[in-house]
């Protein structure tokens, strides 16, 4: 059971200490997440994190790049021969050296809950591309190949994160769901899109986790929800007319036990101008409007605070702020009701 209104991040900070984004995390989140730090390694950006183990993976840290690129090699068999149900592959400390500083500082502590994250299987393999710019996505083995990776990812992760939580939460990360149905992404298969989403999601559940989902703007919310997670993360500053759309996808979806975690703080520049009582504010509205077709006390009963997407692009004195802002918050809204 999560308590209302408990916070935590989505997952970048624009730290280059390690120490410092932990130190940030750990004194301003009821739910602390460890930290993916761009700033410090383009290894961090969201595609390269989570590509280590991919057969003909590329990666250029000079030129910043990674793609893949079929050879003769025989890494793709090598791959299949270790593949199994309970397959685990690591993330190692070279791209995600805030996950590691997080664990080396939590040593010893144990936390009624942590949050993970790891890049989603729509937003890895259309934004992961082979030599010619093209997505792995269109490529039916790679595909499949990047989904048992992302996986094998989930697992080991719980399997970390459990050692020092009596719950794990793990959020997969989908920028990319809003631009699904343009016609850049035409060719993706919504079929396909709920099967990737569902298959992960399952694999958290399967790994003693809460399976959540971030969505950084608007989104096909009914497929989200059927995807099976139990957290849907939404930009609620900006984007919550969007939910208002499906009352009854998402009355089910609390009624199941489902939790809305609201992204209410700001990570872009309205940070500069909001405070904890104007946000409240919002927040109050917000409410109204949503509770015009779904019951207040069920709504009110199943929320988490956030900030609206990661921090990893504002300075690291915005990212003080939007989570200062975010402590505050919850203490008004929790005053309040």
């Amino acid at each position: 059971m999560i308590l209302p209104f408990a916070t935590t991040g989505i997952g970048s900070l624009p730290h280059d200490n390690p120490n410092e984004a932990c130190k940030l995390v750990l004194g301003s989140c009821e739910i602390p997440f460890w930290p993916q730090l761009p700033a410090l390694s383009f290894r961090e950006f969201m595609i390269p994190q989570f590509s280590e183990g991919m057969p003909f993976l590329k990666i250029d840290d000079k030129r910043e790049t990674v793609l893949m690129e079929r050879d003769n090699s025989d890494s793709l068999m090598r791959f299949y021969e270790t593949c199994s149900e309970d397959l685990k592959i690591s993330v190692s400390e070279g791209y995600a050296r805030g996950l590691y500083a997080f664990l080396r500082t939590i040593k010893d502590r144990r936390y009624p809950a942590l949050k993970g994250q790891v890049t989603g299987p729509l937003t890895f393999t259309l934004g992961l591309k082979d030599t010619s710019g093209r997505p792995v996505y269109f490529d039916e083995e790679l595909r499949e190949v990047s989904l048992l990776l992302l996986k094998a990812k989930i697992r080991w992760q719980a399997d970390l994160l459990r050692q020092s939580a009596d719950q794990v939460i793990l959020f997969l990360d989908e920028p990319i769901l809003s631009a699904l149905g343009t016609s850049a992404y035409l060719g993706v298969s919504m079929e396909e899109a709920l099967r990737l989403l569902k298959e992960t999601s399952d694999t958290i559940l399967h790994a003693g986790g809460i399976p959540g989902i971030h969505c950084c703007s608007k989104a096909d919310w009914p497929l989200v929800i059927q995807s099976g997670v139990r957290i849907i993360s939404f930009d609620a500053y900006d984007y919550l007319e969007s939910v208002s759309l499906y009352p009854g996808e998402f009355i089910e979806f609390l009624k199941n036990g489902g939790y809305l975690a609201w992204g209410i703080v700001p990570t872009t520049d309205q940070i500069r101008t909001e405070t904890p009582g104007s946000l409240k504010e919002r927040f109050d509205a917000g409410i109204a409007l949503l509770s015009k077709h779904i019951p207040v006390a069920l709504l009110s009963s199943r929320i988490l605070l956030t900030p609206s997407c990661g921090t990893g692009s504002r300075s690291v004195e915005e990212a003080e702020t939007v989570f200062r802002v975010l402590q505050e918050l919850k203490q008004l809204l929790r005053e309040s009701s």
